[in-house]
């Protein structure tokens, strides 16, 4: 359900190839788009999910310890040497997310998600440089690893603070907007498939009568989804006041939203009655 630009984005991502940025409000398929790709391609999703105080190590690797532990008694216990260098090999590295993707074997390249990248903070996205730029990382202990099979890289960002303009000069750029009402009906009729046509089309209408409030929290693909989920479930076929008002918790997820709501009328979301 992508449109030209979002389809040309992911074209360009995947031929030139350069890591792509998808920017937009929450829930209208930023992620969706990346494990689309990985799906089409046949190939892993390894993702990232980014938040405030990931470091490079969480993200690259670290070292198992309790294993390296393990043969340091097992070599006293046969009084063997162990050098220091024996505990820092391959055989003792656990690999993170973004060094899973870079020595993923192929032959298709691994799509690499980092999700909310504007989550972080600068310091990770410093060190996202070199893995955007060379498709490498620098282990202290082991040397830089490159990628043989680069990974086809997706970073999504919701906003919630700019980033730095190094980061974004690296990328390709794409901005998802909500989906017109056309859009939404035929992405919930796809996910929903058991749900009538009219109640796709009663919700696709309600939910742009919402992004005309001043709501906290615009609903996007994924609640107008677990809405019309929820009303198929209760066996509705057309939304009506009680039903909308019995499940707004599937739409909205703040109380004064739902007070904002109540308050313009439960009536007026389901359309059965002008404002």
């Amino acid at each position: 359900m992508a449109d030209d630009g979002l389809v040309t984005a992911l074209y360009l991502a995947l031929r030139l190839p350069q890591p792509l940025l998808l920017e937009g409000e929450a829930g209208v398929g930023k992620t969706e788009a990346a494990k689309a790709i990985a799906a089409v391609l046949g190939t892993p999703l390894i993702r990232l999910q980014c938040y405030d105080g990931l470091d490079a190590a969480e993200a690259l690797y670290e070292w198992n310890y309790p294993r390296q532990l393990l043969s340091i008694r097992l070599a006293e216990a046969k009084h063997s040497e162990l050098a220091e260098a024996d505990l820092f090999t391959e055989e003792f590295l656990v690999r993170r997310p973004v060094l899973a993707a870079l020595t993923h074997p192929g032959p298709m390249p691994a799509v690499l998600l980092i999700d909310e990248v504007d989550r972080a903070d600068d310091d990770f996205e410093a060190f996202l440089l070199e893995v955007l730029a060379e498709s490498s990382v620098t282990i202290p202990e082991i040397g830089t690893v490159k990628a043989t099979v680069p990974p086809i890289v997706v970073l999504t960002s919701n906003r919630t603070r700019d980033l730095h303009d190094a980061l974004k000069r690296r990328c390709l750029y794409h901005w998802i907007d909500y989906p017109s009402a056309e859009q939404l009906i035929e992405i919930v009729r796809r996910r929903v498939p058991g749900s009538s046509a009219s109640l796709a089309n009663d919700v696709a209408a309600a939910v742009q009568r919402l992004r005309s409030l001043e709501i906290q929290k615009p609903p996007g693909i994924a609640e107008s989804i677990d809405w019309i989920s929820a009303l198929s479930l209760l066996g509705v076929d057309r939304l009506d006041a009680d039903a909308a008002d019995r499940t707004l918790g599937s739409l909205l997820k703040y109380r004064e939203d739902h007070d904002l709501v109540r308050e313009r009328g439960v009536a007026w979301l389901a359309g059965t009655r002008d404002a």
